[in-house]
């Protein structure tokens, strides 16, 4: 071996920089040409390889170092920062950016840089195709130039240009960012002068894009599962809340609970006012303070319509359905947005609330076919004995059918009160508690309205001993009334009508209605006023012609007739008063 080539092996050993090896081979050279050519060009191909080799060794200790860096890192867009800030200190760049994918708008955008100066240049969008990284995005491969303004190869646009320009950026590496088959963007270095990028360089830049594709998609990916695990928490959390306010709602029906106790339980648990609804309108049940102007509420009136809670107004309100039919409407207010967990609590009370009121419906119907059963086997019986088994039967529901009852009748309507009630041949029959008649008809008319027509009513009677009779001169009655136009009424209030109506003609209790306060004056001061009204009538109203016909002045048949007038009434001389009262004058004489 010559002195030349151990010469440069001991500098190889000493680890020279090749300027050393260089310097020394050219001295060494000039006494052994030719051996000194060959040793120059092997240890400098030697010290190429161990540069190249430390230098990998470098590349790939940073590279471990980023790795762990973007591990480290919860936040994507603290991700983003972290890789263009290292690619331009592994690469020396001037400026480092990085673009991201927008499947939306089917382009990329610039998301993170890293000693950027411009503005217009920071908010750059890449059509695909467009410009170098456009074209690193539509065909997913690196591309690099060592002076892009001038470079023909790519399609320019004159934004992009701009904000290179703006920039003040010539050589530009781009590789993309994959992860399998997924595009993620794309991983920019550049400098402000231009020059080439060695290949060492493009796979240096290539190797971080690699790492930080899959750091951004793992963080991406465990913020997406932290979301999603977040969401499913709050979700059960509502979920439990909800079943924690359902077995409220079933423990409160289950002690015997209504309608106001869901509505108190529901306002505690959200701590607000709430009221329910029936199909009408009308309140059912209420728990805090509840407006007036409830029906008027947007959420109300859009809650019929809804398969959901509906919110509005700063209420909130959710139909009461069962088995296809809507009951009524449950309303919430009085407190801030309710949230999923509460939105189910609501909809749970409906749920409950409508159980609730299906089974008083329910109930009801079949008290009322109890009851229309009782009232039609009432009806079919004629005045008799009382019926044990029917007072046993009216027991059951409440009804005392010994005492005395009232029957009254009316085409439609509804009729309240404390009694028995149904529908029979066409009208509504009440049998209710009450010894007057009359009073009865017109309460129920006044409670009715209108549409409910004429109100005819009879008795009393002992409606377990029978009610056909009685309900028979009900219906004749209200026919009676509705012929002459009167709302209510028996038939001692049709007057002469009323002996023809009756069940039974009451002569002497009509003559006792129509003369009962004249004829007892006279019983009781000796005077004759009923002859004296007699011979007015029969004189064609005429108080002179009377007075000749009674042999006494006409000023005492006037003073006769003003005492009939002070017991009768003013009106007593009115067509429909004075035939009441002839007709009454004839029959007490027919009765002698």
């Amino acid at each position: 071996m010559s002195r030349t080539a151990l010469e440069l092996l001991r500098l190889l050993a000493q680890d020279a920089p090749a300027e050393r090896i260089e310097e020394q081979a050219r001295a060494l050279a000039a006494g052994d040409p030719e051996s000194g050519a060959v040793a120059r060009e092997l240890a400098l191909r030697v010290r190429a390889g161990i540069d190249a080799h430390r230098r990998r060794e470098t590349e790939l200790s940073a590279l471990v170092d980023i790795a762990r860096d973007l591990a480290s890192l919860p936040d994507p867009g603290e991700v983003l920062d972290t890789i263009v800030r290292r690619a331009r200190s592994l690469l020396g760049a001037d400026v480092a950016y990085l673009t991201l994918a927008d499947p939306d708008r089917g382009d990329t955008f610039m998301r993170a840089t890293d000693g950027s100066i411009s503005g217009r240049f920071q908010t750059l969008r890449l059509p695909l195709g467009a410009g170098l990284g456009g074209l690193v995005a539509q065909t997913r491969r690196p591309y690099w130039t060592a002076d892009y303004p001038t470079d023909t190869r790519y399609d320019h646009t004159t934004e992009i240009d701009a904000a290179v320009e703006e920039e003040g950026i010539a050589a530009i590496c781009g590789t993309p960012l994959l992860v399998g088959r997924e595009f993620v963007g794309v991983l920019f270095a550049a400098h402000r002068a231009p020059r080439p990028f060695a290949r060492t360089e493009v796979a240096l830049l290539g190797s971080l894009a690699a790492l930080a594709a899959v750091s951004l998609v793992q963080v991406r990916r465990i913020t997406e599962t932290a979301d999603a695990l977040a969401a499913l928490s709050a979700a059960h959390a509502g979920i439990e809340q909800a079943a924690a306010a359902h077995d409220r709602f079933a423990g409160v029906v289950l002690s015997g609970g209504g309608v106001d106790d869901i509505a108190a339980a529901l306002g505690e648990l959200l701590d607000g006012w709430v009221a329910v609804l029936d199909v009408d309108g009308q309140r059912l049940a209420a728990h805090g303070p509840v407006p007036d102007d409830l029906a008027d509420l947007t959420a109300v009136r859009r809650a019929d319509d809804a398969a959901r809670l509906v919110s509005a107004d700063g209420a909130a309100a959710v139909a009461v359905r069962a088995v296809g039919q809507r009951l009524g409407t449950l309303v919430l207010g009085g407190r801030a947005a309710l949230d999923d967990g509460q939105v189910r609590t609501v909809e749970r009370a409906a749920m409950v609330t409508a159980l609730v009121l299906l089974f008083r419906l329910r109930e009801a119907e079949a008290d009322q076919r109890v009851r229309t059963d009782l009232l039609a086997d009432l009806l079919a019986r004629p005045a008799g004995e009382v019926d044990p088994a029917l007072v046993a039967r009216g027991r059951l529901l409440g009804l005392r059918l010994r005492t005395p009852h009232v029957v009254a009748v009316c085409r439609d309507g509804r009729a309240p009160g404390p009694g028995l009630v149904g529908r029979h041949d066409g009208w509504v029959v009440a049998v209710l508690p009450g010894h007057d008649p009359s009073a009865v008809a017109h309460d129920l008319a006044r409670r009715a309205g209108r549409d409910a027509g004429p109100v005819g009513a009879a008795g009393p009677v002992l409606p377990a001993a029978g009610l056909r009779d009685a309900h028979a001169e009900a219906r004749r009655t209200a026919e009676a009334l509705a012929a002459l136009g009167l709302p209510a009424g028996a038939a001692r209030d049709l007057g002469f009508a009323g002996l023809v109506t009756g069940d039974a003609a009451d002569v002497e209790g009509y003559v006792e209605r129509v003369l009962g306060p004249v004829a007892a004056h006279d019983a009781r001061r000796g005077t004759d006023l009923l002859t004296t009204l007699e011979a007015y009538f029969a004189a064609g109203a005429s108080p002179t012609r009377a007075a000749g016909t009674l042999h006494v002045h006409v000023n005492t048949v006037a003073q006769r007739l003003e005492r009939v007038a002070a017991l009768l009434g003013d009106d007593w001389h009115t067509p429909d008063r004075a035939l009441e009262l002839q007709l009454a004058l004839r029959l007490r004489k027919l009765r002698g």
